[in-house]
């Protein structure tokens, strides 16, 4: 490519195409470094709210999350700032005075604290593992903690006699429950975390197992309200597949004895305690080990003498999440459709109501201890994710952050929601992108944009992305499809069941299906559609590359090739086993049916492969199975390996990499255009 042939391309990226479209055309930087808002936490008293901040550092190629906080309903300001790492999940003091957080500023992730008022944190925590969920006695005297048994001595001795190796499933750490007294008194005495791994004020301050056990692994855990009793989730062990064996019990601070409240014969879990300390609310499996994955869970109360157990929302048909027990009742999270609302459920009756229908989702909520203030995150199709205080119930909502103005000159996404019939006559669902300079005479080509899962879901949104360049595609006059294939979340559960033993074949017709409902409308040109998708997304990308030859291009991002070389090496072999009712030992011929790699000798389109090195999810055994089938039957096909990276690309310079490779592949098919990736 000559020197000015590759200025025009490089200029018809950012440029804008059309005098008639509106704001600016955005470079890939741009979008990846778009700050946003999450995890909004109200203090207990109801007066000021903390949140995290996420921008990104590209001299130190990291996604850097920081706390702000609003007092008083006044405009946010950076409340902690963290050059070694991140710094997130406050948690406020329950006398509204002090934030707990996680951060990581030396070699492990420590609880840190500060002062609502301000000032310098100070490092509370200087332990030999990694600590992950903490929470505050309701005292305030106390902050209990999770950190797996720290075995390294062991380790270490068993390295020096014969050398490295492991025993699959049957080598972990134990995650326990740690106490540490809060004293702020004593605060100006803490050392600098260097002089804490061996200081007398360590010694004297130091945590201590609230449990002296490694029979269980801890998941997390509730204190009481009246901090006399601690409510624990645990399994056996933390291995990702021991989940189906979890239960509930309950352990006494004063007698120092554990009691066993909820043992299904599957999954268990913790939820919250009811506001007078009576009741556990939890969700369980019951004793299905065969379909949890696609069904709707299910959401009990209990008092914690083990009686009146009595299941709530049972006639709710959808998930529910983020799930909080206060004095004004019990709240949930639950996506409908492409919407994701705020509920209440009665704890007496269980019945379901919708709260609020603005914005149209919520991503996070929080209440104060009286039940009459709320923070909570949300956005609506056209702005980005904003922070937002109210008064219960949700009576006059104000926006505490300004996140949108980044975009407010930009050309962004116009979405909206379609349907149409697939093949079997099931209604499907997508989101529609089309360019701020849409012209319905005109045809346009046509992505298509595959979420992962399979219960995810796609929503509107003026600048969605990840590692697809989405809205500079519309700006350069394309149209973006992204269907919520049967699987997906918020259509209920009879609809998430219906690619149960169809993987992959029923995914495809929705996809096909959306496809030639938009030829029919005549506002696409169906000899240049592409597809792509990450996770389930790239499995069905890559299932429609060996089954279809309706695409110029596809791209396969950490998908699925093969189902059996992905059960006998993925971290959750219970998935497969649920979507496809069998092993691959016991029903071969539903493994080829689903398989992408079966009709391989089938396939025609040029296509991308996208895979992290390190994918444990997906591992990349599929990737290179998908890249050596299609050389060896003589399609085009590339294949990319982020190095270091597990199921997602978490880093923004290997992210703008991706992105850049997706541009160009599709640039390359859709638009016959050779574009090069530029190095400076």
């Amino acid at each position: 490519m000559s020197k000015k042939l590759f200025l025009f391309v490089l200029a018809c990226v950012y440029a804008i195409n059309s005098s008639a479209q509106t704001g600016k055309n955005p470079s890939f930087e741009e979008v990846i470094s778009l700050q946003s808002n999450s995890n909004a936490v109200i203090s207990p008293d109801g007066k000021h709210i903390v949140f995290e901040k996420q921008s990104v550092d590209w001299k130190g190629n990291k996604f850097d999350r920081e706390l702000w906080l609003s007092k008083n309903g006044n405009t946010p300001f950076q409340l902690t700032n963290n050059n070694e790492g991140i710094s997130r999940n406050p948690k406020w003091s329950p006398n509204s005075e002090w934030i707990a957080f996680s951060s990581k500023r030396g070699e492990k992730t420590q609880i840190h604290i500060i002062r609502a008022e301000g000032g310098e944190a100070s490092q509370l925590t200087s332990t030999e593992k990694n600590i992950s969920r903490f929470e505050w006695s309701p005292d305030g005297k106390k902050i209990a903690f999770i950190q797996s048994e720290d075995k390294s001595k062991e380790e270490e001795k068993r390295k020096d006699k014969f050398g490295g190796f492991a025993v699959e499933d049957a080598e972990f750490s134990q995650n326990q429950i740690w106490l540490l007294d809060f004293n702020p008194a004593k605060l100006n005495l803490l050392p600098s975390p260097e002089q804490l791994k061996d200081s007398l004020f360590k010694k004297e301050h130091e945590a201590k197992p609230l449990i002296d056990s490694t029979s269980f692994s801890v998941n997390t855990f509730k204190w009481s309200p009246d901090g006399k009793k601690v409510a624990i989730e645990h399994q056996p062990n933390p291995l990702t597949n021991t989940f189906f064996e979890a239960d509930i019990s309950i352990y006494d601070m004063e007698t120092k004895s554990l009691k066993s409240l909820v043992k299904n014969p599957s999954y268990d879990g913790l939820v919250d305690w009811s506001p007078d300390g009576k009741s556990i609310l939890y969700g369980s499996s019951l004793n299905d080990k065969v379909s949890n994955y696609y069904k709707n869970g299910k959401f009990f109360r209990i008092d914690i003498d083990g009686t009146n157990n009595q299941q709530l929302a049972a006639a709710f048909d959808e998930d529910l999440f983020a799930m909080q027990w206060n004095t004004k009742g019990i709240f949930a999270l639950s996506w409908q459709k492409t919407v994701r609302r705020l509920l209440s459920i009665n704890p007496e009756n269980g019945n379901t109501e919708i709260l609020s229908k603005t914005p149209e989702r919520i991503w996070n909520y929080s209440f104060s201890d009286d039940g009459t203030k709320v923070a909570f995150t949300g956005s609506n199709d056209t702005d980005l994710t904003e922070v937002y205080s109210t008064s219960f119930p949700f009576d006059d909502i104000k926006a505490l952050t300004s996140s949108t103005k980044q975009i407010e000159n930009w050309a962004t996404a116009q979405s909206e929601v379609i349907s149409w019939k697939s093949k079997d006559g099931t209604i499907i669902e997508g989101v529609l992108h089309k360019p701020q300079d849409y012209d319905a005479n005109k045809k346009y080509p046509l992505l298509v944009i595959i979420h992962g899962g399979p219960t995810g879901v796609s929503t509107p949104g003026a600048v969605p992305s990840y590692v697809y360049p989405m809205v500079q595609w519309l700006n350069k006059g394309a149209l973006i499809l992204r269907p919520n294939y049967r699987g997906s979340a918020g259509y209920g559960e009879k609809f998430r069941s219906l690619n149960v033993k169809n993987l992959g074949v029923g995914d495809a017709w929705d996809v096909l299906s959306g496809v030639r409902h938009l030829e029919k409308k005549g506002i696409i040109d169906g000899n240049k559609v592409g597809s792509m998708g990450w996770s389930q997304g790239g499995y069905i990308s890559a299932f429609l590359t060996t089954n279809s030859d309706k695409f110029k291009a596809i791209s396969v991002g950490a998908g699925i090739s093969n189902w059996m070389t992905y059960y006998v090496n993925t971290d959750i072999h219970p998935f497969t086993r649920q979507y496809l009712k069998a092993t691959p030992w016991s029903d071969k011929k539903i493994y080829e049916k689903t398989s992408p790699m079966t009709n391989i000798n089938k396939a025609s389109t040029p296509t991308l492969i996208q895979h992290g090195e390190n994918d444990r999810r997906v591992p990349i055994a599929n990737a290179y199975e998908l890249f050596q089938g299609l050389q060896d039957v003589g399609v085009e096909t590339k294949f990319i390996i982020y190095k270091g990276f597990g199921h997602g690309i978490t880093k923004p310079k290997e992210r703008l990499a991706a992105t850049w490779h997706n541009w160009q592949w599709f640039g390359k098919y859709i638009w016959g255009e050779d574009i090069e990736v530029p190095m400076d």
